[in-house]
C-alpha cells in the first residue's frame, strides 16, 4: 500500500475538486480523504496501490473542467487505508 498526500494549488475551490476527487479516487480503486484547506489549495491523500496513485497524480493535474491546477506538491505520508474515500470538512 502507498500513501500520498497531494497539496494541490491552483483555482481549485469552488469548482467541484473534492467531489471530482472522490469520483476519480474510486474508480480507481483508491481510499483516503480530501478537504479544502484555508490557503486556497486542496489537500488530499490517497491510499492504494503506486499505479493507482501515480494515475490520480495525471488525473489531479487536470481536475475537473473549471479546475485550473498550478502545482501538485507530493508528501509520502504514514497512514493506513480508510474505507472508502471521504470528503472531510474544510480544514
Amino acid at each position: 500500500m502507498n500513501a500520498t498526500r497531494f497539496i494541490i494549488s491552483g483555482r481549485v475551490q469552488g469548482v467541484g475538486y473534492r467531489e471530482w476527487c472522490r469520483r476519480e479516487a474510486e474508480s480507481l480503486g483508491l481510499s483516503g480523504t480530501v478537504r479544502n484547506l484555508p490557503d486556497g489549495t486542496v489537500e488530499a491523500v490517497f491510499i492504494g496501490d503506486s499505479a493507482a496513485v501515480d494515475a490520480m497524480l495525471t488525473r489531479c493535474r487536470k481536475g475537473p473542467p473549471a479546475a485550473e491546477v498550478v502545482s501538485i506538491g507530493l508528501d509520502p505520508v504514514d497512514m493506513k487505508a480508510v474505507d472508502g474515500f471521504v470528503i472531510l470538512p474544510s480544514g
